[in-house]
């Protein structure tokens, strides 16, 4: 199984996977609204199949990532590790 990623910034004190209410009420009001964001950026369809979609999605993750100018996402793994 690959591993599962998820975005967020460097100021969220919350853990995306263990306390996602949490991390996504701290992350609208901050204003950032990350889950939005993503989603303007994966490319995906209600036509492609659910492992395509989360495909799309980690390839959304990583070109945010890499284009990250202002330093403020990053992408992180279910065991909190920061990955580059």
């Amino acid at each position: 199984m690959a591993d599962t990623y998820m975005l967020t910034t460097v100021d969220n004190p919350f853990d995306p996977f263990t306390q996602f209410e949490e991390w996504m009420t701290w992350d609208e009001r901050a204003g950032y609204y990350t889950l939005s964001y993503l989603d303007r950026i994966t490319k995906s369809s209600n036509d492609t199949s659910d492992a395509d979609q989360e495909l799309a999605i980690q390839n959304a993750i990583d070109s945010i990532v890499k284009e990250n100018v202002s330093g403020m996402w990053r992408k992180v793994t279910e065991n909190g590790e920061i990955v580059p």
